[in-house]
């Protein structure tokens, strides 16, 4: 089956590029400075109102996508924000507004994320809530590319887009790729 004959469907790669604004027309992210987003299909990679919109596209094919608040980011919360001492920070880190940090919830036995909402010298307020909840979404996206998942990226639970991400610098040198690109140049002139 070529790419052409493609459809996004589950446990399919899907290359995405994508403009995400907000309600006030703020645009708020794009594929365009880094690519396109590539996540596997119905794993929950991405919020669950961009997901199923996207179910059935094929590549080239593009949309429009609104995500309201319950399958985006959720309503905000105000009870998410906690006041925290500022000496529970060490004194060399520099807290901003906005700044997202990992703080570990010892209860549930996990990091969590969490933004800097406010900084005294005594207090640092934290926001539990993501940056886009309460947000309306609105996406125009366009399937960049899809292919089917290896049983790899489904075990591991991401995608595996470079083949060489997993070698060290050690394991391939400039000769290496000469001798490679040496063997398939000879293999095209026979």
């Amino acid at each position: 089956m070529t790419e052409q004959n493609l459809v996004v469907a589950k446990d399919m790669v899907v290359q995405l590029d994508y403009t995400l604004a907000l309600s006030n027309g703020e645009i708020y992210d794009s594929s365009d400075e880094n690519g396109p987003l590539e996540f596997v299909q119905g794993q929950g990679q991405i919020i669950p109102g961009l997901e199923e919109a996207l179910y059935g596209m094929a590549v080239g094919e593009s949309k429009d996508v609104v995500a309201t608040p319950d399958v985006a980011y959720g309503e905000y919360d105000p009870e998410a924000l906690q006041p925290l001492p500022r000496d529970m920070f060490p004194a060399e880190m520099d807290l901003e507004p906005g700044m997202a940090i990992d703080l570990y919830d010892e209860d549930a036995d996990e990091e969590v994320e969490a933004f800097i909402a406010e900084v005294d010298e005594e207090t640092v307020v934290v926001n539990f809530n993501h940056p886009l909840a309460g947000e309306t979404l609105n996406f125009h996206v366009q399937i960049a590319g899809l292919r089917a998942a290896t049983a790899e990226e489904l075990e591991h639970g991401h995608v595996h887009s470079d083949l060489y991400d997993d070698l060290d610098d050690d394991d391939l040198d400039d000769d290496d790729l000469d001798d490679d690109f040496d063997d398939d140049l000879d293999d095209e002139r026979s």
